[in-house]
């Protein structure tokens, strides 16, 4: 079985648009393109993104954020991030596309049918199959309930409004926590597994509503 990660960079209010180049997404009249790299150099922002790639992986991407990265890790591999760039190049690319154009980065694979062919990639073996950007495959995912994994970089600002990692289509699910890392300039590292159904309940215990409640629930309507 293989593991799906949705690896995602995002803003206290969750925005994930855009985070690398200043051209990377204008979509919507998005205006912040880059705002991670006021952030590149954390130390635990460098360590956490080191731990994700040294473990064995294939890139999961939509064709949007698959164009943005074909056209700039291939040409960087003799810059300062020269270490991602050749792993990228190295490792498969499943992208999900709907059209016939050819993938010109090597090693790439087409997902004509993106749920139907991650939830038949999660059932054979290899290595985890994980996302970076690729907000409405990410949303797909989600919303089909084939994401077992999600490693958030949050990073201390707002940026009012932008593609998000979430939406309303997700499943509803529980999430444990099982690794987090904070550094000394905000940023917060965090991995969370499956674990389970969502449950409710009474905060502070159960007990017989007060007559202002039931009036309360009545004016709620059915």
């Amino acid at each position: 079985m293989r593991k799906v990660i949705v690896c995602g960079q995002v803003s206290m209010d969750g925005v994930m648009q855009a985070p690398g180049l200043p051209e990377e997404d204008p979509t919507g009249g998005f205006k912040f393109g880059g705002w991670v790299a006021p952030f590149a150099e954390d130390p635990v922002f460098g360590q956490e993104i080191g731990k994700l790639f040294a473990e064995p992986f294939d890139l999961l991407l939509g064709r949007f954020t698959y164009d943005i990265f074909a056209a700039y890790w291939p040409y960087a591999e003799g810059g300062p991030y020269g270490d991602i760039a050749k792993t990228f190049s190295r490792v498969r690319k499943y992208v999900a596309t709907r059209n016939g154009v050819e993938l010109t980065w090597k090693n790439s694979v087409a997902l004509r049918d993106a749920t139907k062919d991650v939830a038949r990639l999660k059932q054979e073996q290899g290595p985890a199959l994980v996302t970076q950007g690729s907000t409405d495959l990410v949303h797909a995912l989600l919303a089909a309930d084939l994401v077992d994994e999600i490693r958030t970089f949050a990073f201390p600002l707002l940026l009012g409004k932008g593609k998000r990692l979430f939406d309303a289509t997700s499943q509803p699910r529980v999430f444990k926590l099982t690794h987090s890392a904070v550094s000394p300039g905000g940023l917060i590292a965090a991995t969370y597994v499956r674990d389970g159904e969502v449950k409710t309940g009474a905060v502070g215990g159960k007990s017989e509503p007060s007559a202002a409640e039931l009036a309360r629930r009545r004016k709620l309507g059915p």
